[in-house]
């Protein structure tokens, strides 16, 4: 795999005198310098430093014992935890490139994901069986001989971790790596439709994890991890964490109560989440019960965190937020001060250190500030490219006239004369009603507006008169009686001539993704499918 990645382009900007000290050799200190500081602590207990790298060790032995070599690929499908994130660093120490799968993806899917990667290993946890099962016959590239147990011997090994792990020997012996060999792939499609593989090398990780000691995740920090360990959204907090000496505390399966209990027990300092969980999590009815004064800071990304949202959080949850934009292939990143920042909380900040970002038309002309249209960007971390899908890594590609190559997003948005970004609708999501572009997050900020709306997605459904027309599916605040009527009455008294909605339906709740993405196209295909009878 090595020449694979080696003759693929490198987008990301070059930087003079750039040094790399990578991850499986620069965490081996931390071993002798702060051996008994906790590492990782999952629901089942607590590794320290020594014992994580001893573990992680004994895995990178053993991978190169059974025949990895630099650059292949090593599939983990399980829930976070010690053994999983030791699986992880073990992989990088042998040189090996890390595909976390991620376990509420279809089965036609992850066996898609899984030959698809070319892996030569496949861990799988207990949790994780009945998917594994589904999919097992239709796997050929990874031999039965190395599909392992996490914490299970029902896979067709019939070996758990510590079976295979055998006697071998916990001497670190990090494999040589270089910029351009492999770190990890991210799978951008986890329920329908064709994965495509979001392939990471060493000079993307190792440069964002270097950045993110900006933001304190360096040794002093206690992250409590509550995402997925397959989504770009964990990673870009939990490897800079470890990367610096830091310690981490991992969720198997998101609860908000829980995660409060375990912030006030581990005096968490920084936690990465997506929006709805900041909403779940002030929610709690217990939630200024607890004492969170350790926090340092929060992070937020997978969505725009809501205006109202990150002021209830900075009035009643100590430490700072920061929003980040980005794409889980890099070149478009941008950071919102909260705390620095109180007039611009419906953006989603300014570009990072080395990193720019316009707005462009159709016809790929750029935009001045004010102007909407779709957003494109570049930054020193840009990925390599979708695995063995070169038409589909050229068609997300712009060339600004300079000649220099920013990634699209796909997202629309503008800038504003101080240079913050506003997102306002996936290119996909925008509703085009009667020739006129609407952007569902200028309604569904509107439609929040309204004291019964505690969570809103606003979609485009069939229209004889329009073409399409927005449609608000609303999820109303416990105890709320306002009808639909009513609410769709508010907001279109707030809207202009041609945004207003066609009607509002109550939901009970809304689909979301493990990261909290709402689930739009699940949303309107019930109504475009019956365009089709």
């Amino acid at each position: 795999m090595r020449q694979t990645v080696a003759t693929m382009p490198n987008y990301a900007p070059a930087i003079e005198q750039e040094t790399m000290d990578p991850m499986g050799h620069h965490i081996q200190g931390f071993a002798r310098s702060q051996g008994d500081k906790p590492a990782l602590t999952d629901e089942k207990g607590t590794l320290t430093w020594a014992q994580m790298l001893a573990r992680a060790n004994r895995i990178a032995n053993r991978l190169r014992a059974d025949g990895l070599q630099t650059g292949d690929t090593v599939a983990g499908l399980s829930e976070n935890s010690n053994d999983y994130v030791c699986l992880y660093l073990g992989t990088l120490i042998a040189g090996g490139c890390m595909v976390p799968l991620s376990g509420m993806a279809s089965g036609e899917a992850l066996a898609l994901m899984v030959e698809d990667c070319d892996t030569r290993f496949l861990f799988v946890s207990e949790k994780n069986l009945p998917l594994y099962n589904e999919i097992r016959d239709q796997l050929k590239r990874v031999q039965p001989a190395q599909r392992i147990g996490m914490n299970t011997r029902e896979v067709d090994s019939g070996q758990d971790l510590d079976l295979w792990l055998g006697d071998t020997t916990d001497e670190a012996r990090p494999a040589e790596v270089t910029p351009d060999d492999p770190f990890n792939i991210i799978y951008s499609s986890g329920t329908t439709g064709t994965p495509k593989g979001i392939l990471h090398d060493y000079r993307f990780r190792q440069r964002q994890l270097i950045r993110l000691a900006n933001f304190g995740l360096d040794g002093d920090a206690i992250n409590l991890v509550s995402t997925p360990l397959y989504s770009n959204t964990t990673l870009v907090s939990a490897l800079p964490t470890l990367y610096h000496g830091g310690t981490l505390i991992l969720m198997g399966k998101f609860d908000a109560r829980r995660f409060l209990e375990l912030a006030e027990q581990h005096r968490v300092t920084h936690a990465m989440l997506v929006p709805v969980q900041y909403t779940r999590i002030l929610a709690e009815p217990d939630f200024d019960q607890f004492d969170l004064s350790s926090f340092k800071l929060k992070l937020s990304t997978s969505a725009p965190l809501r205006a109202e949202v990150i002021a209830e959080a900075m009035k009643r949850w100590p430490g700072n937020i920061r929003e980040v934009y980005g794409l889980t292939e890099g070149g478009l990143s941008t950071s919102l001060d909260c705390g620095a920042n109180p007039t611009k909380w419906s953006s989603v900040g300014v570009p990072t250190e080395g990193a720019e970002v316009r707005i462009i038309d159709d016809n790929g002309n750029e935009l001045p500030p004010g102007e909407t249209g779709e957003i494109v960007g570049r930054a020193i971390s840009m990925m390599r490219g979708y695995y063995h899908r070169d038409e589909q890594t050229k068609e997300m590609l712009w060339s600004s006239p300079e000649g220099h190559i920013f990634f699209r997003s796909g997202d629309m948005g503008r800038l504003d004369e101080d240079g913050f970004l506003y997102v306002l609708d996936r290119r996909k999501d925008m509703i085009i009603s009667g020739g006129f572009n609407i952007y569902a997050d200028d309604l569904e900020r509107v439609l929040l507006e309204h004291p019964a709306v505690a969570d809103v997605a606003v979609i485009g459904i069939p229209s004889e008169q329009w073409g399409e027309t927005p449609l608000g599916l609303v999820v109303r605040r416990k105890g709320a009686t306002d009808s639909e009527d009513e609410i769709l009455a508010f907001a279109n008294g707030k809207l202009g001539k041609t945004q207003r909605l066609a009607r509002v339906e109550f939901r009970d709740e809304l689909p979301r993704s493990t990261i909290g993405k709402i689930l739009k196209r699940e949303l309107r295909e019930p109504y475009w499918a019956e365009q089709k009878v």
